[in-house]
Order: structure tokens, then C-alpha cells, then sequence
């Protein structure tokens, strides 16, 4: 398959196999919500400790964000996308054989380690090797197969404990559960072998000639030729003026921080919308409205399933009608259906309403915010910070994790909260902070949609009051329509 200009076929399995990462990362981040309840029994968890049974695992996460960046322009995507599998399977193993609480932590924070470098590697590997005009669908592809992970977990759960006495589900039933990710993981290290590394980074590593080879499989001669001048000036540049910024620079340097706390915002805002209070926590809170636990887990097959619909239609509308219009209306949409699911807990129903509402709201969700957001970070910044400030973004979003993580079995199951919201409170906050992303994103987020990686950042300024102006005479009339044609450095 081609467009006369790129190999689609090999650019669609390349970024298949790399979205494995995504899969594995989707499957760790939901294997604790089958496991959490006979695992707090196994061990006599208290509120507090069930909460950081499955919150620690994002302190590893926000460690493996904030380092990646840095891991990856020193040994390369590819490989990073190695050492990320081999923690996973290190965390799976030694947290489905833990004998105490102290170690299934250990392993837990490691797979947190390996969540934090996939999802800042994966993406940012997908983004340097997909061309434009196909970049969301790409990085849609790998959000898909993330989520397809989270389902998957869902129906590995709900099998593993079908039938099953509740007394085994304590004993040893959450260990098959935490076990399992063992799969996906040798399956992913054997695959990614046969992916190249990104030609960007070959590029910045002096490699040339393999960069040019990667290009030419990806399109035509003609074309690969084009790109590596590109991406060479590019790297040139940077070099020429020591452009290649870390954490410090980006700090220091306000045109890049602007552009790093708007990507912050979007990130530290998908999770406040209470995404995973549903990945995590969604037997729990369904139990809380007397559904039985096998019930419980069946219904948050459901669930995920509601995410994976709403990403696999948001692939097809993503580069067609924008990212602004798809986040700030997704942003409503999540306001509005999390309301419903918050006020029909709240009002004590105990029949579809709150169900179909907690439903609705993982639907539009997954169909702007679980793609658009990652779909962003990948995107929006300039190519002299970009690994550096993908990391600095997830590890916010990863703290953010945390918080909502941590707190939800602390307001869920406090008596004062349950006697006056019946259990509502967690969902009612969450409610607030997707209506302030309907003004985040019309206030701060210009639209990326086609624009080359190369020629990012002034349109990432465009907003801005301060930088606006100066940096692009356009100013609010950035388009996709400034990038040029063809495939951007990053390709």
C-alpha cells in the first residue's frame, strides 16, 4: 500500500509493532482493577494503603518520564523501547510471586519505571517516523492498541476469576491476574527487533547513511533525499547555536516554558477528568452501587470497550476536523456525561443510568481527550526540546496520576462524604475540572492539525500575548495551510 509518495504498508507495521509498548502499558495500567479488591484482602490493606497499592506504581512512572528524554537521545528509541519491555516483565513476575505487601510494591514502582518510558517513547518514536499527513492516525493507531490492552486485561480478569470462589480470587486469583502481562511482554521484545531506529536520531548521532537507508524504505528515493537535507539543516541549526535544550533550558528560556506548561495543562488535565479513577477503580465503584464483583468486572469490559469505540472513530476524524475542535467539545461532552453518571450515584439509582452514564463519558472521552492529548504531546513542541519535554510533560501528567490515584479510596470511602454525596463527590469533582478544559484548550491550545514538526513552535506561540506576534505575524491565522507539503524532518 502507497500514496505514490510513502510506503504506507511498512510505515503502518512499523508503527504497529512499536505500539505494542502502548498495549503493554495500557495492559499494566488496568491489571489492578481486577486484582485490587483480593489483593487488599490477601494483604489487610487499609483505605490508605489500598490507594497507594495502586497509586505507587505512578511514582515509577513519573521517574521513567522524567529520565526518558534523556535515555532516548543517548541510546535511541528502539532500544529504549527494549529496556522499557524487559522492566515491564521484571515487574509482571515479580509482582504476581510477591510474598509480602513491601515487594509486590518494589515491582509495581518497577513497572511504573517502564510505563513512564513507554508512554514517552512509544509516541515519540511513532511521531519521528510517521509522515503528516498521517501523524494522527499513527499516533491514534498506538492509542488504540493501548486501550485494546486495557480490554484485553478486562476480559483476562473477568475469565480468571469466572466461576472461581472468592476465597481462591484472594489467595491466588490477583497473582494469575498481575502474571499474565508476562505475554505481551516477550511477544513485544521479540517483534521490536525487526523496527528501525527513528532516522532523526541517527541523524543527531552523525549516521547518515543509515538514516538514509531508514528513509528510502519508508519513500521514494526521491523524497528520502528531500527529508534527510531537511532533517541535516535541521540538526545543523540546533548544533550551530547549541540549541539542543534539557530540562534547564527549557526552564530558563520562556518562549520554551510556554510552550511546556501548555503541554503540562493538557497533560495534568486528562487526568483530572477521572479517566482512571474508571481504569483503576471501576469494579470498586460498581460494587458500591451492589453489582456483584464477577458482575463488576463483566461490566468494566464494558468500559473499556466504551474507550477503545471512542479512539477508533477519533482516528478517522483527527486529521480531518482539527485537534481544538475535537478536545474543547470532548471536554463538554466529558463535563456533561460525567454530571449525569455523579448525579444518578448521588440520587441513589442503582439501575442503567449510572452505568450508561460512566459509559458515555469513557465513549467521548476516548473519541477526544484519551487520543487527542497524547496526539499533542507528541506534537507540539520544537525538535531541539522535544524528547526532554515529552518527558517533562508525562511526568506531570504521571504526578497528576498519582494524586487522583491516591485520593479516590480516601474520598470514596470517607462517612461523611458517602452520607452527603453517596458516593458522588469524587465524580462531581472531576465534573468541574472537564468544564475548565473547554476553556483551557480555547484559551491557550492553537490547531496543529498538518503543520510540519519542523515549523511547530510559532504556531505553538500563536496564542500567546506575549510571544504571539513576534514569533508569527500570522498570529491567530496559523494553519495547517503555513506547513509545506510533504513529509516534515520527523517522518
Amino acid at each position: 500500500m502507497t500514496d505514490g509518495i510513502h510506503n504506507l504498508s511498512l510505515v503502518l507495521k512499523i508503527c504497529a509493532i512499536a505500539s505494542l509498548g502502548g498495549f503493554i502499558l495500557g495492559y499494566d495500567a488496568s491489571v489492578i482493577s481486577g486484582a485490587i479488591e483480593p489483593l487488599t484482602e490477601y494483604f489487610r490493606l487499609s483505605p490508605l494503603e489500598s490507594g497507594w497499592a495502586v497509586s505507587n506504581v505512578i511514582l515509577g512512572c513519573v521517574l521513567g518520564a522524567y529520565g526518558v528524554g534523556h535515555l532516548a537521545n543517548r541510546i535511541g528509541r528502539k532500544r529504549t523501547l527494549i529496556v522499557a519491555a524487559i522492566l515491564f516483565l521484571v515487574s509482571a513476575v515479580g509482582s504476581a510471586l510477591a510474598t509480602s505487601f513491601f515487594w509486590f510494591v518494589v515491582y509495581r514502582m518497577i513497572g511504573g519505571l517502564a510505563v513512564g518510558m513507554a508512554s514517552t517513547a512509544t509516541p515519540l518514536y511513532t511521531a519521528e517516523i510517521s509522515p503528516k499527513e498521517y501523524r494522527g492516525r499513527m499516533l491514534g493507531l498506538q492509542q488504540l492498541i493501548m486501550v485494546g490492552g486495557q480490554v484485553i486485561v478486562y476480559v483476562v480478569n473477568f475469565l480468571i476469576a469466572y466461576g472461581m470462589a472468592e476465597q481462591w480470587l484472594v489467595e491466588l486469583g490477583w497473582r494469575w491476574m498481575l502474571g499474565s502481562e508476562a505475554v505481551p511482554c516477550v511477544v513485544f521484545l521479540i517483534l521490536v527487533a525487526f523496527i528501525p531506529e527513528s532516522p532523526r536520531w541517527q541523524v543527531m548521532m552523525g549516521r547518515n547513511a543509515e538514516a538514509l537507508a531508514t528513509l528510502t524504505k519508508l519513500s521514494n528515493a526521491e523524497h528520502a533525499n528531500h527529508l534527510l537535507r531537511e532533517i541535516t539543516d535541521s540538526i545543523a541549526e540546533e548544533q550551530a547555536a547549541e540549541r539542543q535544550a534539557g530540562t534547564g533550558q527549557i526552564l530558563q528560556n520562556p518562549r520554551m516554558l510556554y510552550i511546556v506548561l501548555i503541554g503540562c495543562g493538557i497533560a495534568i488535565l486528562q487526568q483530572l477528568f477521572g479517566i482512571n479513577i474508571l481504569m483503576y477503580y471501576a469494579p470498586s465503584l460498581l460494587q458500591a452501587m451492589n453489582v456483584g464483583s464477577q458482575d463488576a468486572l463483566l461490566q468494566t469490559i464494558f468500559i473499556g470497550s466504551a474507550n477503545f469505540v471512542g479512539i477508533a472513530l477519533a482516528i478517522r476524524c483527527v486529521d480531518r476536523v482539527g485537534r481544538v475542535p475535537l478536545l474543547r467539545w470532548g471536554a463538554f461532552g466529558c463535563f456533561v456525561t460525567m454530571l449525569i453518571a455523579a448525579g444518578a450515584i448521588w440520587s441513589g439509582m442503582q439501575g442503567l443510568l449510572p452505568v450508561v452514564g460512566l459509559v458515555a463519558f469513557v465513549l467521548v472521552f476516548g473519541f477526544s481527550w484519551s487520543l487527542g492529548a497524547w496526539l499533542l504531546i507528541a506534537e507540539m513542541f520544537p525538535n531541539r526540546m522535544r524528547a526532554v519535554a515529552m518527558g517533562m510533560s508525562f511526568c506531570a501528567m504521571y504526578v497528576a496520576n498519582f494524586l487522583v490515584a491516591q485520593a479516590f479510596p480516601i474520598l470514596n470511602r470517607s462517612e461523611y462524604l458517602l452520607t452527603q454525596f453517596n458516593g458522588a463527590f469524587p465524580l462531581l469533582i472531576c465534573a468541574g475540572f472537564c468544564l475548565y478544559g473547554f476553556h483551557f484548550i480555547g484559551r491557550f491550545l492553537p490547531e496543529t492539525r498538518g503543520v510540519a514538526l519542523e515549523r511547530i513552535e510559532p504556531v505553538m506561540l500563536s496564542k500567546s500575548r506575549r510571544f504571539g506576534p513576534a514569533a508569527n505575524p500570522a498570529g491567530r491565522g496559523s494553519t495547517p495551510a503555513d506547513a509545506e507539503p510533504g513529509l516534515e524532518a520527523q517522518s
